[in-house]
């Protein structure tokens, strides 16, 4: 049957991670190509002793239907969380759980934008919003990336010249893929540009708990007078992914109809899951959780980075991040960066992924790809970096 496929759909494609993925399935791949958490930074034991508990002792509360707007206990700690980090305003603001962080960008571009309104963000930036974005049939520009953000320039330029309501979606700290964080005079001027133009920011704050090196530096919505920003966070790279635990805080107005956006999707995200974050944060000392995976991603990107610049060509060059998970890597340029990466993991069998994936038109150009140092085990760090060194070696030297 030749099927017709809704316009919203029907030109979505798969993602090009999960294409190059399927590859680490043949024997002796080593993959840079994903961006999970290190399994060594689930706290498994403690997880597995808060469900017993839950099950045994209050299994209805678990098992059963519940609000929408998430567990009340679990909102109200992140909410006094945020408040601590002057994220959230009791007066303003409102805040949702959500089934990850992806739902609440989904959710926030739904509720906000309509087919053909422009939805700035950085280029390159991550593939799953994108792709939750492209659903919508938004007009996506993208904004080319500084190692301190995007270019303001561009930014006011795109603002200018965007039709309709102007969603502007940025992730400051250790962004996916390049690493970069944005700087405090960028955030400032983002937000100044975004109060001039009458836009919307969404913060996808991913990654923000996971610095290892540097200073904090303060969130865009900590800077919000006026109730524009959106600030979506999650569990997923701070307990388990698995868990599907992340929430938004945003303007109350916004967050009723998020409610309302997610009853249509999904009632609410998993109970469970949801009680068994509200009490790791209540029984465990959150500092030394979060000093333990701190320890854990120093470690990984300290190790990737000193073999790369022991293997590496000097021809390729790469940014050092701070924090998260990813190592941005740029070939020579001119190179085929795409047949680059083909061969990597076709022919020496390591794994990663083409900077195109990652830009907002097919069209956009970029010598660049991903390595995440944060999923191999340090033994595959240092064999693949090794071999993927030589090639770059074989290739440009």
């Amino acid at each position: 049957m030749d099927y017709k496929f809704s316009e919203k759909v029907a030109g979505l494609q798969a993602s090009a991670i999960r294409e190059i993925l399927k590859f680490t399935s043949q024997p002796g791949v080593i993959s840079f190509a994903a961006g999970n958490p290190a399994p060594e930074a689930f706290p498994t034991e403690k997880i597995a002793d808060i469900s017993a508990e839950i099950l045994k002792n209050d299994p209805v509360l678990a098992l059963q239907y519940s609000v929408s707007e998430g567990y009340p206990p679990l909102r109200e700690l992140l909410k006094k969380r945020m408040q601590l980090k002057n994220c959230f305003n009791p007066d303003i603001d409102d805040l949702i759980i959500t089934s990850g962080a992806q739902q609440a960008n989904e959710l926030s571009c739904k509720v906000l934008c309509n087919e053909g309104d422009t939805l700035i963000c950085e280029s390159p930036s991550f593939i799953g919003s994108l792709n939750a974005f492209r659903s919508y049939n938004v007009n996506l520009a993208g904004i080319e990336m500084e190692k301190d953000g995007m270019k303001l320039d561009l930014l006011e330029e795109a603002l200018k010249k965007g039709t309709g309501q102007k969603l502007i979606y940025v992730i400051p700290n250790f962004q996916n893929p390049t690493g970069a964080t944005m700087s405090l005079e960028k955030r400032k001027g983002l937000y100044q540009l975004a109060c001039k133009y009458d836009a919307v920011i969404l913060e996808d704050n991913p990654y923000g708990d996971l610095r290892f090196a540097g200073e904090d530096v303060p969130s865009i919505k900590s800077m919000d007078t006026e109730g524009r920003v959106i600030y979506s966070g999650t569990f997923s790279k701070i307990l388990a992914p698995g868990l599907r635990v992340g929430y938004v805080s945003a303007p109350k107005e916004i967050i009723q109809k998020i409610v309302v956006c997610k009853q249509v999707s999904d009632v609410h995200s998993t109970i469970w899951s949801q009680i068994v974050c509200e009490r790791f944060m209540t029984e465990c000392n959150l500092d030394d959780h979060f000093d333990k995976l701190r320890s854990i991603y120093r470690e990984k990107c300290g190790l990737m980075l000193d073999c790369m610049d022991k293997h590496f060509s000097d021809k390729v060059i790469y940014e050092r991040p701070e924090g998260g998970l990813f190592i941005w890597a740029t070939l020579p340029k001119g190179s085929n960066m795409t047949e680059f990466c083909t061969e990597a993991v076709r022919d020496y069998k390591i794994a990663v992924v083409p900077g195109t994936a990652f830009m907002i038109n097919e069209s956009d150009k970029t010598d660049s790809f991903r390595l995440n140092f944060s999923t191999p085990a340090n033994e595959q760090i240092i064999k693949g970096i090794e071999i993927l060194g030589n090639m770059t070696k074989e290739k440009f030297d």
